[in-house]
């Protein structure tokens, strides 16, 4: 399952009828649609609240998608019931790299992205990126150095020159001052 997309959180249920609103986690909310009657992977944590030992996963056929306020909800076959979907509640979604969303040019998937070594492009090493800050106006890339101060990145091509997924490095150019 490591090599799968998470592409939501169930934070609670929507109804009485087995319905479950879902945080999405893609810039496309939309992409839910193109799941429809499509397996996705259902992965809760284990007592300890990590995704790992005693996590619980289960495998799920969505039945209708629609959207209310910032959540996508769900109806997934055999949840028919609110008792059902509250079993749910706080798992997340995934779904196998083939039903991911095809990337166009200059665009990079979030995961891709963490743990990237970030070098200026004097050839400085500067860090790690260690988050990603969605603002609204375009991500903000968190790069911690070996001293574990923190540099704050527009991704933004004014400043992010070369991305390379396979070698996990990110080339910049940064503003004055930092």
């Amino acid at each position: 399952m490591d090599s799968y997309f998470t592409i939501g959180k169930i934070v609670n249920t929507q109804g009485l009828k087995g319905d479950v609103r879902v945080i999405p986690f893609t810039d496309e909310p939309k992409r839910f649609e193109r799941l429809s009657a499509a397996e996705v992977f259902f992965e809760r944590a284990g007592s300890s609240g990590q995704l790992s030992g005693s996590s619980y996963t289960r495998t799920y056929f969505l039945e209708k998608v629609w959207y209310h306020k910032k959540f996508v909800i769900l109806k997934f076959q055999g949840v028919d019931d609110i008792s059902a979907a509250e079993a749910l509640k706080n798992g997340v979604i995934k779904i196998p790299p083939e039903q991911a969303l095809p990337l166009g040019k200059d665009e990079y998937y979030l995961r891709d992205i963490y743990d990237m070594t970030v070098t200026a492009a004097d050839g400085k090493e500067l860090g790690i990126v260690t988050d990603i800050l969605q603002t609204g106006a375009h991500d903000v890339y968190t790069v911690r150095n070996a001293d574990g101060r923190e540099i704050l990145i527009p991704a933004v091509k004014q400043f992010v020159l070369r991305v390379d997924v396979a070698a996990k490095r990110m080339t910049v150019d940064l503003p004055e001052g930092l």
